[in-house]
């Protein structure tokens, strides 16, 4: 089985494109946080963060068009996605990313309203 499930936050607006026939696909940049700890001995294991590219398409990715920014927080259910290519030059180059099949926001409406950076 192949099944993610994410909480965290987006680290900048989401980049949406519209393909064949006009399906819409969005790219979100999302960060987890494993929050820090202290060893019994006293020593101090740091927060640590990891990004992760989520892809959404069609209808969800229309919705985070619309509702989804930056400093957002979300829940995401997927499929992990590894991909490899060669660029012009020759190189070879792996990605990693999240296909969404599901998404809820969660960032409390109150907040995003309050929020007049955007």
């Amino acid at each position: 089985m192949n099944k993610v499930m994410l909480i965290g936050n987006v680290g900048v607006d989401p980049e949406v494109r519209y393909v064949d026939q006009g399906v819409a696909v969005a790219r979100v940049r999302m960060a987890t946080t494993e929050r820090g700890y202290t060893l019994p001995n006293g020593t101090q294991v740091p927060d640590r963060t990891d990004w992760h590219t989520v892809l959404l398409w069609r209808k969800l990715a229309e919705t985070v068009e619309k509702y989804v920014h930056k400093g957002d927080k979300l829940y995401i259910e997927g499929r992990i996605r590894y991909t490899t290519w060669d660029d012009k030059m020759g190189q070879r180059h792996n990605a990693t990313e999240i296909w969404a099949d599901n998404m809820e926001m969660l960032t409390p409406k109150e907040q995003k309203a309050g929020n007049t950076e955007r």
